[in-house]
């Protein structure tokens, strides 16, 4: 009998031991991303994204910690163990969720292109022979735009980040680019760099490559911190919080893409 008792106590001693204790919460993220997440003038982390990270932070009384990290890392450097969530407007994919879990969703918008004011271009690969396409590095975008347009005689340059695509599209190097419509819009297209820019043709569908929603990216084993910071984002959905949030970068819902 004793043997069981002692040998139950080094279990449950062994299994506290593995337990992680989740007071501090690391977020990867790549801030290039506005209105999602970018920095402000004074080198501040600002966005949806970041806010919508604090609230759950704060409803599990847990410290917040960003870890920057370009886009085409992130994955690499969650299951590296440099942070324990991507928290930067990452869609759910058929390919991602192969490598990494997911929490449920934080929002769903589709994808467009954008290019100068009064050209011609359309998202099919008639209109974009002959035609130079940016996107980000890594992102769902890249992916379906190397699947849909590369493939079939279309240029397709990527970039590190969302600010270099925007660079070259600026200078000309670029003649549209491929990207989320609310950052386009509201990152872009509605700054003073960005008035002479539109969007080209309708959005975008490919739900097997450009997901279905973005949410946190999470290790497979996190299944306490998947768990935990589920609960605590339907909770900050039912105290109001998720809507004050939104409402303060947007002025519709963006749960409809």
């Amino acid at each position: 009998m004793n043997k069981l008792v002692i040998s139950l106590a080094l279990l449950l001693a062994a299994s506290a031991a593995h337990a992680k204790d989740w007071t501090v919460i690391r977020f990867g993220v790549d801030p290039s991303y506005a209105p999602f997440e970018s920095r402000a003038a004074d080198g501040t982390l600002v966005g949806f994204d970041i806010d919508i990270g604090n609230a759950i932070c704060a409803q599990l009384k847990a410290k917040c910690v960003w870890v920057e990290s370009p886009w085409d890392s992130v994955i690499p450097g969650l299951k590296a163990k440099k942070f324990d969530g991507i928290l930067s407007s990452m869609s759910v994919t058929e390919k991602r969720l192969k490598q990494i879990d997911f929490s449920d969703k934080i929002y769903h918008t589709p994808s467009a292109l954008v290019a100068k004011k009064g050209t011609d271009i359309l998202p099919v690969v008639e209109s974009l022979k002959a035609r130079r396409i940016g996107v980000e590095m890594g992102s769902t975008q890249e992916v379906f735009a190397k699947t849909h347009w590369a493939a079939n005689g279309v240029t397709v340059m990527s970039y590190q980040n969302q600010d270099l695509v925007y660079q070259d599209l600026l200078s000309g190097r670029l003649d549209a680019a491929l990207q989320d419509t609310v950052q386009a819009d509201m990152g872009f297209l509605k700054t003073e760099q960005g008035r002479d820019f539109a969007f080209a043709g309708e959005a975008v569908h490919d739900p097997k490559i450009l997901g279905v929603g973005a949410s946190i990216g999470l290790r497979k084993e996190d299944t306490e911190l998947k768990q935990a910071i589920n609960e605590a984002l339907a909770e900050i959905h039912r105290n109001g919080i998720y809507e004050k949030i939104q409402a303060k970068y947007f002025d519709f819902d963006i749960n409809n893409g």
